[in-house]
């Protein structure tokens, strides 16, 4: 699982160092967060076909699924991007997905959830995925859970809700990705943040002296993505196929040098 990939420099490092990542690991899914992916917000029907080429088989996004408005007709034509499931009823796609790994594995249910706190109100996340589980049911053991929001107290709260539920809870959305990776009592993965695939010298992505300039004044800015190395981060989780109970969680990361 890869942490959200930001703009052109972090499809480029994806494109560039995923392979190797997958030749290496050999893992039997890839999921990334794709919320940033198209200039730095949203994602377009381009994009999410360059992220899938690059090796990622699921994409999920966040609180700035709808930033480009390309995605509405195009996310309920896959079953391979999600947005949140606690977005209100009735808005276009989905928030989670049966993907099949092969005929004979069994497939993994990934699940795509927003936090409430400190971001804009959305109905409440530890009570949709109670729903969404009573909704998978006994369809697999194995569920992956994207948690896309602020606070780490609410990512670890959902990760102990969660315990022994679900194979794994990440967190996704701060791009800096925390050393706090570890197994949870009954076998859940759990980090509280991937990280991102982006530009490395940067304030999540963005132009450094840009957000000082902000935080300075207080005045509103125009985002500009930074130049300069590229980092991709995210975790390596393996889990038996037969309980859903994650074995190991590692952190991993890739640079790459001067643009």
């Amino acid at each position: 699982m890869i942490g959200d990939i930001v703009g052109r420099p972090g499809r480029r490092i994806l494109r560039e160092k995923l392979p190797g990542l997958l030749r290496t690991h050999r893992p039997d899914l890839v999921v990334a967060n794709g919320e940033n992916a198209a200039g730095g917000r949203g994602i377009t029907a381009e994009v999410a076909g360059e992220i899938w080429d690059s090796g990622v088989d699921v994409i999920t996004l966040g609180n700035h699924t709808w930033d480009n408005r390309q995605v509405v007709p195009f996310i309920d034509q896959t079953e391979r991007l999600i947005r949140p499931a606690n977005y209100p009823p009735g808005v276009p796609g989905r928030g989670y997905v049966l993907y099949e790994l092969s005929p004979a594995k069994k497939p993994v249910a990934i699940i795509n959830l927003i936090g409430r706190t400190f971001m804009p109100p959305q109905d409440c996340p530890f009570q949709t995925a109670d729903r969404l589980l009573a909704e998978i049911g006994a369809a697999t053991p194995l569920v992956v859970v994207d948690f896309h929001g602020e606070a780490t107290s609410e990512k670890l709260a959902l990760g102990y809700y969660l315990a022994g539920r679900v194979t794994a809870v990440v967190g996704t959305h701060t791009h800096t990705q925390t050393a706090d990776e570890r197994i949870l009592a009954g076998g859940t993965a759990y980090i509280t943040d991937l990280g991102m695939a982006g530009p490395r010298e940067s304030v999540l992505g963005v132009r450094p002296d840009i957000i000082i300039h902000k935080f300075l004044t207080q005045m509103p800015v125009r985002h500009e993505l930074a130049e300069g190395p590229l980092i991709l981060t995210g975790v390596l989780v393996e889990a038996n196929d037969l309980t859903g109970r994650a074995e190991s969680i590692a952190r991993i990361r890739e640079d790459l040098g001067e643009e």
